[in-house]
């Protein structure tokens, strides 16, 4: 294949660039995939450090009402969703099992071997790859990259581009091509992070506890509300429970915790008025309540001095508020939100403004909560755009 004239130039090697490739080689179609970084699919990767949680098993309603905005990406799940995902990794070789929460996991915990399956069956179906190309612009209808070898033009049928949002830059996803898109009249919206921990200055009290989760625990932010459990961060607090309540959070709402979900008010009531007069409080909420080292300074942190009233302490330990300062920096969110409005593309998700330019992945503004929805989301859409430049890339000839 010409590299300067391959019928389908995909941008970015992450997963929705992948999945691109590799529907559009599937259609037939000659695909020249390239990528800044030196090798391909590195926020995979980081994102198997934790196990690769592919997707979730769950009702398609249920599993639907994750996304943001909910009908956006909703004809790209309806035709590669969870099951598909399922069925697409076991395809490749890899073994899944479902945690007790619905989430997908590789029997191995991690994305190595899925990785190097998937660019198998690229090499397989044609794919040609190229690392270290940077996309800089477009110059007359070309794609200007700069690569190893100087600069290079490519003039694609069709194009693809999947370069990720704003997170995580060193791994590539740095959000620059937003500048050149805007200036060639597509409409962007700015970056916010998503999937990210929020900011709080701990007393020093609080410095042994860094690294500790509070589990189980009840969250309510607005009117989002779940349970799950976060870590307590040097910065403040992350972790998957945090993740839902995120644009809740970034909007403004308050934090409120359950610090004993299993038991309702009037139990939690009853147990306190046990107490015996020889017990510290501290001890008292350990006993009675079960309440972790953790739990037990967050509580003090957030609502010192303690009331010795049964009910009162009850409805803290039900309701505790803790302030945060904002969201940890973009370059530690997992995700983004942001980039290419969704009006910006048409239901193909080509690009309104350069005919025969697809978008997928988190250059879109969409957003999803960890769980594998995110992941799902990436998938789904880097096969909806690689199937549809395919089409106009034939169309082109």
């Amino acid at each position: 294949m010409d590299v300067s004239k391959p019928d389908i130039l995909v941008v970015g090697a992450g997963p929705a660039g992948l999945m691109a490739a590799e529907a559009a080689a599937g259609s037939g179609r000659k695909v020249l995939l390239v990528d800044a970084m030196p090798s391909f699919g590195r926020k995979l990767l980081m994102a198997g450090k934790s196990g690769l949680n592919l997707t979730m098993a769950q009702p398609e309603r249920d599993f639907m009402q994750a996304y943001t905005p909910p009908a956006f990406l909703a004809p790209m799940l309806q035709a590669f969703g969870a099951q598909h995902v399922q069925d697409w990794a076991r395809g490749l070789g890899v073994d899944l099992f479902i945690g007790s929460t619905g989430r997908v996991f590789p029997t191995a915990m991690k994305a190595s071997p899925l990785l190097r399956a998937w660019l198998a069956r690229l090499a397989a179906l044609g794919v040609e790859s190229r690392a270290r190309w940077q996309w800089i612009g477009l110059d007359a209808g070309a794609f200007a990259f700069e690569t190893p070898q100087g600069a290079r033009a490519v003039h694609p049928r069709a194009t693809v581009l999947a370069l990720g949002g704003a997170s995580w830059p060193r791994l590539g996803s740095n959000g620059h091509w937003a500048d050149i898109l805007a200036n060639s009249g597509v409409e962007i919206m700015p970056f916010q992070p998503s999937n990210m921990g929020f900011l709080r200055a701990w007393s020093r009290f609080m410095a042994p506890h860094f690294g500790a989760p509070i589990k189980p625990v009840g969250l309510r932010a607005g009117n989002v509300q779940g349970r799950g459990e976060f870590v307590i961060s040097r910065l403040g607090i992350e972790g998957g429970g945090i993740y839902p309540l995120a644009a809740a959070l970034r909007a403004g709402a308050t934090l409120e915790l359950d610090l004993v979900p299993d038991l309702p008010l009037a139990r939690v009531i009853d147990k306190l008025a046990q107490r015996r007069k020889a017990d510290s409080l501290a001890n008292s909420l350990r006993k009675s309540l079960n309440l972790s080292a953790a739990k037990l300074a967050l509580l003090q942190e957030c609502a010192r001095p303690l009331p010795h009233e049964p009910a009162a302490l009850a409805q803290l330990l039900k309701s505790l508020l803790l302030a945060l300062a904002g969201p940890y920096p973009m370059a530690q969110a997992i995700s983004t939100t942001g980039g290419i409005a969704c009006a910006a593309v048409d239901e193909t998700l080509q690009l309104r403004a350069l005919p025969g330019v697809f978008a997928a992945g988190e250059m879109l503004d969409w957003d999803a909560p960890t769980g594998g929805y995110l992941l799902t989301g990436c998938l789904a859409s880097g096969r909806w755009a690689g199937q549809a430049a395919a089409q106009y890339g034939r169309s082109a000839v």
